[in-house]
């Protein structure tokens, strides 16, 4: 269960980022910050760096696993946005 509320985490803040007219006017106008492929893996990273300050993540914080999170976040970020699709 873990990695589903990981998933739908990242997902939900990368689409913030990436997409919410909120953020239009203080986000920087590169195609870094309009692709969720990209945003998705730091948020990835961030969200595992912060998982030990929640109960609904329980991950061991190390080097490795923050990587690979970020990975499993760009992905599923990535293909999410492919298929919700505004």
């Amino acid at each position: 269960m873990d990695i589903l509320y990981f998933i739908l985490i990242s997902y939900g803040l990368t689409q913030t980022l990436t997409y919410g007219h909120i953020l239009d006017r203080i986000r920087p106008q590169g195609r870094f910050f309009h692709c969720s492929m990209c945003i998705g893996f730091w948020v990835g990273m961030l969200v595992h760096s912060i998982s030990g300050y929640t109960s609904l993540l329980n991950y061991e914080c190390n080097i490795m696993d923050t990587i690979l999170m970020g990975c499993v976040s760009s992905g599923t970020s990535y293909a999410l946005s492919t298929i919700f699709k505004d």
